[in-house]
């Protein structure tokens, strides 16, 4: 055991360090390998603290894709404020930040997403995170387009499954980041001019 793990950490610490515990477990057996257990044995924890900070198995998966996405978005909005208040501009920011993060964490994400599915409360969950994209990318979008705001809202679905799509095609080796990204902004430019 590390001395991270041996020592008496605050509340806020320990989450975060299981959090990244269970990002590695993720990463390098899968999410069927994710039991709070496993997580409590891997990060040198009791059960009982597992269990304290997330009570089901959903709950840690729940977590976990609300960390990635926490700091994914985070992320994103540290660029846009420093982005010029230009079209092309804002969906180069837009198309890497999201392609970046794929590279980053788009395996892992992918299997968290996935393992999320079949359980009404996870799900709804996984909505609510697509959704907090599709409001980002219609805030910072609606300065550049003249297109009714229910429409607007219409492309940034449109626009989070296309990048989606292409960042499957990343996965896949199909495509590299930068060439994603492009293929991305260039959508996005041409859906909203």
């Amino acid at each position: 055991m590390t001395e991270t793990t041996t020592k008496r950490l605050p509340k806020a610490e320990r989450r975060t360090q299981l959090l990244a515990t269970a990002q590695q477990i993720v990463r390098e057996e899968g999410t069927d390998a994710l039991t709070l257990g496993h997580l409590a044995e891997r990060a040198g924890v009791s059960k009982p603290i597992t269990y304290g900070h997330f009570q089901t198995r959903p709950g840690l998966l729940v977590a976990l894709a609300r960390e990635l996405d926490d700091r994914h978005i985070e992320a994103l909005h540290e660029a846009l404020k420093r982005t010029r208040p230009r079209l092309p501009e804002v969906a180069r920011v837009i198309s890497s930040a999201y392609m970046h993060c794929y590279v980053t964490v788009g395996p892992e994400w992918l299997a968290i997403l996935a393992a999320l599915q079949g359980d009404s409360e996870s799900e709804a969950v996984a909505q609510e995170l697509q959704d907090r994209y599709v409001t980002i990318y219609r805030n910072a979008l609606a300065p550049f387009s003249s297109l009714p705001p229910r429409e607007l809202q219409r492309r940034c679905v449109a626009i989070l499954g296309a990048a989606e799509a292409l960042g499957r095609e990343l996965f896949r080796g199909r495509l590299d980041e930068p060439a994603a990204a492009t293929t991305l902004a260039s959508l996005i430019v041409a859906w909203l001019s």
